[in-house]
């Protein structure tokens, strides 16, 4: 039931509201009720050109005749989509739903695009995403029924579990390993509708065997994050890492290079000997990273493809060479993954040995025990390590180099049609694209003028990556995969003088806190007495036992005692509430105060008297902006200290936007988890109930906080919440069962904070 004369039924104040509700042409009043905030959404990430595509895809989808919910599922999910693989992908991915549409498998169009955001994540890229296309395709089109081949007539059994699967089967594999893990399916499966139903659901033994079959290697899904932080951490270098796949290119093995969109990677790295997959990752960044802080484009416009070669080669080795002067762990990598070309394997009078001198020459200019004895091999060696000991070498200079030695060593043979590539082909290292430039790319003048630009990006580098979390759907009874997005950074800093000043406010309180903590503080050593076996004499016990023995009695043989440590084994997160509501004032006149004033109070207390009682604690803050923004920051961690540091942090404190309360939970609880702790408890100081502007169902954030509560709770985590909502009765309990209290009176809260605490960890 839909007329397109109903879309002029919903107006908006806004004309190009208006205007794109006008052109999506739909008279599902469902599509209505999210389309403003799905706007919002796909105007963050879809240029305004592309906005017309993108109504008109999902008005597209919304006229298949398979009701609403595919076209609501394309608008909330598509700008998640182009986040992660682009705008490009629009085209492909409509095609494969008309292909659905016109088999008889229209009813996997909605499970396609629930998925397609996760899976989007997972491959990062256009090519990967029609990899992945390509594979629905054929999985579709080999396991619908058919007559004489022509016609189909039932749908794909395993196609719509295929879908729901697909974002966790990602996880484990590579693009190539979903293939081979499909087509098994198919292979054995075809006329076999249930079984394959279960093949693809992951309910057969023999799905989950293959499955971690083609798990070899390291995928670059489950180490992108060690890998991004490596770069920032390691090379000052955040550009991006885009992966492409190792397995669809049969004809020419893709190479790892950059550009001006990122860097260019494999989707999966096997080990190599003793090398592990992480560590060629490493390699291949590293490499890359030295070109682009050391290197610099050569004009090759009058340079024949054998000079260039040998121009890179040197190059190449240059940079590893200053690679390995700044960390010189890389030089094991490096020579591990080098080829080791055997002198004299290559007969000159046949075949051309143009790549197997050059290789030689690359493993001898990094490896001091080359062993190799070919003079001129030997002479360059020589010449290259003094230009690199002079301190003033440049890429023009080694190209210099290189051309010398193409000059000196050049054959006829190299000319052969016939190359030996035995031993040749160094993995980790680009293609050294960036390295060339051509002078008849540009006519004009002012391409000449132009300084070297870096590749890198030179902005600097703020936070870390986001990490992906799940959040809980209570109305399908399911998770949504990585559907909120986490970045974390260490919290502003402002004057430690000013929480001072608030201590100072509540000097009385600390005094009387002062003698409850004086009280609970831990005694270092405990006596166990009557021990038999003891690291000393218990004087008392042993002259009873003495006395006795003169007596003629039995003596009593535990004459010995040790010792304890009675220490208190606690670790504490506190997560604070920043939301914009912390602003809001409390009481009247000149002594209201806000409650993002009292909060700061209260954790300044909490910090100073578990300083002195000598608890673990971290403290961290939090507030979102959608599910694509939770902010998560680190106020106080569990190493240090209550000093000026903290305090400066503490002082700083803002609030501003929502309180998306599960995400945070969970990347607080994975922090806590971690450590080794017989009681690890996370208290939640809050003045509202989960909420962002989002989600218009309360209900939802409520039930997937309560979930992540649950999830904290099988890591043995205990959470509380302090809630300064005067109305928090009416939820509270529904999400945290009885460990909560509501505090009426929030002016109290500085006092109620630390009180709460030492209560929770008597």
């Amino acid at each position: 039931m839909m007329a397109s004369s109903d879309s002029a039924l919903k107006e908006y104040q806004h004309p190009l509201m208006q205007q794109y509700w006008t052109r999506l042409d739909t008279g599902f009043p469902q599509v209505g009720e999210i389309f403003e905030e799905a706007m919002a959404e796909a105007l963050l990430v879809i240029d305004r050109p592309d906005l017309d595509a993108y109504l008109d895809a999902a008005s597209l989808i919304g006229k298949l005749g398979r009701g609403v919910e595919p076209m609501l599922v394309f608008i909330e999910e598509w700008p998640s989509v182009v986040d992660a693989v682009g705008k490009e992908a629009l085209t492909p991915v409509l095609d494969c739903v008309k292909a659905m549409q016109k088999s008889p498998n229209g009813k996997a169009i909605t499970p396609f695009l629930q998925t397609l955001a996760a899976v989007s994540r997972r491959l990062q890229s256009a090519a990967q995403l029609q990899h992945y296309l390509d594979i629905t395709l054929d999985l579709m089109r080999r396991t619908s029924g058919s007559i004489h081949g022509h016609h189909t007539t039932f749908p794909s059994p395993g196609l719509p579990f295929f879908f729901e699967q697909a974002p966790r089967v990602l996880d484990l594999l590579a693009v190539g390993g979903m293939r081979n893990w499909v087509e098994y399916g198919i292979r054995n499966y075809n006329h076999h509708p249930e079984r394959q139903e279960e093949y693809f659901a992951l309910k057969l033994a023999d799905s989950r065997a293959v499955l971690q079959r083609e798990r070899r290697g390291t995928l670059f899904a489950d180490v992108e994050r060690q890998l991004d932080l490596y770069l920032r951490a390691v090379w000052q270098d955040g550009d991006q890492l885009v992966p492409y796949s190792t397995a669809f290119d049969e004809l020419r093995k893709p190479i790892p290079y950059y550009d001006k969109l990122g860097l260019r990677i494999p989707d999966v790295f096997e080990d190599a000997g003793q090398i592990s997959g992480i560590d060629r990752y490493r390699a291949v960044l590293a490499h890359m990273v030295g070109h682009r802080r050391w290197g610099t484009a050569q004009i090759a416009d009058n340079w024949s493809p054998f000079q260039r070669m040998a121009v890179e080669f040197f190059e190449d080795c240059r940079i590893e060479t200053l690679l390995c002067r700044e960390y010189p762990g890389l030089r094991r990598i490096f020579l591990a993954l080098h080829p080791k070309p055997v002198e004299g394997a290559c007969n000159p009078e046949t075949t051309s040995c143009l790549r197997h001198r050059l290789a030689m020459l690359s493993r001898a200019l990094i490896d001091p025990d080359h062993g190799y004895g070919d003079a001129d091999l030997n002479h360059f060696v020589g010449r290259f390590h003094a230009l690199l000991e002079a301190g003033s070498s440049n890429t023009t200079e080694i190209a210099n180099l290189a051309l010398s030695y193409v000059a000196k060593t050049r054959r006829q043979s190299d000319q052969l049609a016939t190359v030996y590539f035995d031993d040749t082909v160094i993995e980790y290292r680009d293609d050294n694209r960036h390295m060339w430039k051509f002078i008849e790319d540009s006519d004009d003048e002012e391409f000449f003028d132009e300084p070297d630009k870096k590749l890198a990006k030179e902005s600097e580098v703020i936070g870390l990556p986001p990490r992906h979390y799940p959040e809980w759907d209570y109305n399908t009874k399911t998770y949504r995969p990585d559907w909120a997005s986490v970045y974390e950074a260490l919290h502003p800093s402002g004057n430690p003088a000013d929480i001072d000043k608030l201590l100072l406010k509540h000097a009385a309180l600390a005094k009387q806190l002062k003698r409850l903590l004086d009280l609970l503080k831990p005694q270092d050593k405990v006596r166990i007495r009557y021990q038999e076996e003891g690291s000393e004499l218990d004087l008392d016990v042993a002259l009873r036992a003495l006395i006795d023995f003169k007596g003629g009695a039995t003596p009593d043989p535990r004459i010995n005692m040790s010792h304890r440590t009675d220490g208190r084994n606690i670790a504490v997160m506190l997560l604070v509430d920043q939301s914009q509501s912390l602003h809001q004032k409390v009481g009247a006149g000149e002594t209201a105060q806000s409650i993002l004033e009292l909060s700061q109070e209260a954790v300044s207390l909490l910090a100073w008297a578990i300083d002195r009682l000598g608890d673990p604690l971290a403290i961290a803050g939090f507030h979102s902006n959608t599910r694509h923004e939770v902010r998560y920051q680190h106020i106080k961690g569990f190493s240090e200290r209550w000093d000026d540091t903290v305090k400066a942090r503490v002082a700083a404190m803002d609030a501003g936007y929502s309180t998306r309360m599960g995400a945070a939970l969970r990347h607080a609880g994975h922090y806590l988890a971690a450590r080794k702790a017989d009681k690890r408890i996370l208290l939640v100081l809050t003045d509202g109930e989960p909420a962002d502007i989002d989600v218009t169902d309360p209900e939802h954030l409520r039930a997937d906080t309560k979930k992540a509560v649950e999830e904290l709770d099988t890591k043995g985590i205990t959470t509380f919440c302090l809630s300064l909502d005067p109305k928090a009765d009416e939820y509270v309990r529904e999400i945290f069962g009885n460990r909560f209290r509501v505090l009426d009176r929030i002016e109290r809260l500085p006092e109620q904070l630390p009180m709460l605490y030492l209560a929770l960890t008597k």
